[in-house]
């Protein structure tokens, strides 16, 4: 998406405006030259009345400090064991993150402050190890960042929590964005790291249902890079706490957020816990969308022409597979009755969502749909893409005398030479 194309922005503000965001932010993100232009992304968040709460991580710097001053730090997570020494390194770049994280919302004239909103207590002795001074939340402040968010106030929230005796505790930033989120109920969560996204196997993964997810992380969370695992556990977590939307995304990407926030593919990897995606049937004010969606393929000569009125005649056969109620797809159901013949027709799959089994989703969608009105077969036409339908929805190369007459008639004055290709439907069980 072209960030300068307000349309496909403000499709989104609707739904958006006044709801929270949890941007997780790395430490390593913050010391980075584009943390600049991420900030300037959160004061776009902020002008459209999106509430932003910002954690942000530490750990690149107090890995930095305990070089500099050659002091062997126990833990550099936050989830294992935290020394004195370690906590002190902790306490400093912390401060000094959080300091910097401020000067440059003030560059953008945003108001912010930081805050003491996580209160916890000390992990304590796990399988016989004291994890000292590695707490756990407890509990959000919730009544301080909500009044601080009604006034437009930015709350910056380090990897830190305190107790009800003034002890400080260091603690797992990932741990406190999810906490943070699930208090305030918001409706995205967005991890921004030095990483594309989640990537497992040497694949990035692009979108994924949560029980996709802890499916890959309890029988191989090997199979995820080691600096990203934490991540991924912590997505599943929100997904399972009631997060609609859980994004990672890198953060040294120009504009980065705002392309994963603003448009229907994002950059980075998505983990969604209610159902994202779904295929309707088409309405009138779907055409305009039909003939762009289809386009490049009419252009390139892999569909035919369809005009405005071609498709409103036949409206009723259209349908659209939707991401957060963007069409990425199409495809349509012509159906000869007499001959109890459907034909697949004007199946395209936007190309920034291919390979990811939405084309095999619409051809069994329309396969299903044929069985439930009794068609015996299906019928499709290709020029291009006849080894797809072959290899994966189960055609066979058919002849022009496979087609209902009418159709046939049309079939011969296109011109086209398209490959026909047949499919037997079995009666439904």
């Amino acid at each position: 998406m072209k960030l300068t194309d307000l349309r496909g922005i403000l499709q989104y503000i609707p739904q958006f405006r006044e709801k929270t965001f949890i941007l997780a932010v790395d430490g390593a993100i913050v010391t980075d030259e584009n943390f600049a232009t991420l900030l300037l992304d959160v004061a776009v968040l902020r002008s459209l009345n999106i509430r932003v709460v910002l954690v942000h991580g530490a750990s690149a710097q107090i890995k930095a400090l305990a070089d500099d001053q050659k002091i062997q730090a126990s833990d550099l997570g936050g989830g294992g064991v935290t020394d004195a020494a370690t906590l002190n390194l902790a306490l400093t770049a912390a401060n000094r993150l959080t300091h910097e994280i401020l000067e440059g919302l003030s560059a953008n004239d945003l108001r912010a402050t930081s805050t003491n909103a996580i209160i916890a207590h000390p992990m304590g002795i796990i399988q016989g190890v004291d994890h000292l001074f590695t707490g756990k939340v407890e509990r959000v402040d919730v009544e301080m960042l909500q009044s601080l968010l009604n006034q437009g106030v930015v709350p910056v929230i380090p990897p830190l929590g305190f107790d009800g005796d003034g002890k400080t505790y260091r603690v797992n930033s990932d741990g406190v964005a999810l906490a943070v989120a699930d208090a305030l109920k918001a409706i995205k969560l967005i991890f921004i790291t030095t990483q594309d996204g989640l990537v497992y196997s040497g694949k990035l993964i692009r979108q994924m249902l949560v029980a996709e997810l802890e499916k890959l992380l309890s029988q191989n969370s090997a199979g995820f890079l080691p600096e990203i695992l934490s991540k991924a556990q912590h997505a599943a977590a929100a997904c399972k706490a009631g997060i609609p939307r859980v994004h990672i995304i890198n953060g040294r990407v120009d504009e980065g957020l705002l392309a994963e926030v603003f448009s229907n593919d994002g950059i980075g990897t998505l983990i969604y816990a209610n159902e994202y995606q779904q295929i309707r049937p088409a309405k009138k004010k779907d055409i305009r969308a039909i003939q762009l969606l289809t386009k490049a393929a009419v252009e390139a000569d892999e569909l035919v022409k369809r005009t405005r009125a071609s498709i409103e005649k036949s409206l009723g056969d259209y349908y659209l597979f939707e991401i957060d109620k963007n069409p990425v797809a199409c495809v349509a159901l012509h159906i000869y009755p007499e001959q109890k013949k459907g034909e697949l027709a004007c199946l395209y799959v936007n190309p920034s969502f291919e390979n990811q089994g939405i084309g095999r989703k619409l051809i069994q969608f329309v396969e299903n749909k044929a069985r439930e009105m009794a068609l015996g077969e299906l019928i499709t036409l290709s020029t291009q893409a006849f080894t797809y339908f072959q290899s994966k929805g189960g055609f066979a190369e058919g002849t022009p005398d496979d087609l209902p007459s009418a159709r046939r008639e049309k079939y011969e004055q296109s011109g086209r030479n398209s490959k026909v290709l047949v499919k037997k439907l079995a009666k439904p069980v």
